[in-house]
């Protein structure tokens, strides 16, 4: 997954308070949030403070993430991993990451012949547009007459311009937002019309589904929930090949080091690890042994959880984050 939506976390200096809480509703609300507040020792009160103020209005299980009396980031979970708060240097954001799983930027297209229904998946909530270019006429007719080849061409035309608007506002989107996946469905001549006229970075990243109108959505999001599974284990099973055919760097410390050097295009993590490290204040900052880190110009390090601190370098560094079983330590996929 690409770590943008946390990158603001890392603008603010720390200590942050990082708070898992459960559904807290009626009277055990706040039997709940004193619990969780309770673990917070050392953080200061202007950051408890926003804390329970966001408690307060949480009906279903949140990620809660705060410093120097803000709430940087809030995440909905479904299940969180177990209700827990901790106060250190890096907030403690895998395993809000792992509950969340992997999210792929992706672009929704429902395509007819008035143009097309688009959703842009990515960060933030889906945003939702329509596009449209001419209007007239979009029926073909049965009206025989000298004059009826000329109005299904009429027709054909508008199709086209429709399926081609369609197919800049994709080439856009996929330019500007950096959209791996774009899942197509709608009216069969309309969808040919937009492949001939889609751009090959777009073209390349189409994947065809075969069900969905603008009037209809309930197959279509069964086929995209199928068509994104798809994605998401061949490119977990690429990197992974990737990984092996290379012999990329294993273990805490050779990962670290690639980090440090901004050499890793995605770091694959079994899951939570909660073991320490040696970091700095710079988003690269890390490594297993204090004195190297000195070596490389950080005075004083601290020590933090190393999930914490691999996660700041993944998302400083455009680098990509996957969770899975396949590897037994963690392990890195390196640029070059």
């Amino acid at each position: 997954m690409r770590l943008d939506f946390i990158r603001p976390l890392y603008e603010r200096r720390g200590p942050y308070a990082s708070v898992y809480l459960g559904a807290l509703t009626g009277p055990e609300r706040e039997t709940h949030w004193h619990s969780v507040r309770d673990s917070l020792d050392g953080a200061d009160p202007a950051t408890v403070a926003a804390l329970a103020e966001r408690a307060e209005r949480a009906a279903a299980g949140q990620a809660l993430f705060a410093t120097h009396g803000e709430v940087v980031l809030a995440e909905p979970l479904s299940r969180p991993p177990y209700e827990r708060a901790t106060w250190s240097p890096l907030p403690n954001i895998a395993p809000m990451l792992l509950e969340r799983g992997e999210n792929v930027p992706h672009l929704r297209v429902i395509v007819d012949h008035a143009g097309a229904e688009l959703t842009v998946y990515g960060s933030g909530a889906p945003r939702r547009r329509t596009v449209q270019a001419a209007t007239w006429p979009l029926q073909k007719t049965a009206q025989g007459g000298w004059s009826q080849r000329r109005y299904e061409v009429s027709v054909e035309n508008a199709w086209e311009q429709n399926a081609q608007a369609v197919a800049h506002e994709i080439d856009e989107q996929v330019r500007r937002l950096g959209i791996e996946l774009v899942i197509v469905a709608g009216e069969p001549k309309s969808r040919s019309y937009l492949m001939r006229h889609l751009g090959t970075k777009a073209t390349d990243r189409v994947v065809m589904v075969e069900h969905g109108s603008r009037s209809d959505h309930g197959q279509f999001e069964e086929d995209v929930e199928h068509a994104l599974d798809d994605w998401l284990d061949r490119r977990r099973a690429e990197l992974l090949e990737r990984h092996q055919e290379s012999g990329g760097p294993v273990g805490l410390s050779q990962v670290a080091r690639a980090l440090r050097d901004r050499r890793v295009q995605a770091l694959l993590l079994p899951g939570e690890r909660p073991e320490p490290i040696w970091i700095g204040e710079g988003g690269t900052q890390l490594d297993t042994d204090q004195g190297e880190l000195r070596n490389w110009g950080v005075a004083e390090p601290v020590r933090e959880r190393a999930d914490a601190a691999l996660v700041r370098a993944v998302a400083m560094t455009d680098a990509e984050l996957w969770f899975t079983d396949a590897v037994k330590d963690v392990a890195a996929v390196l640029r070059y």
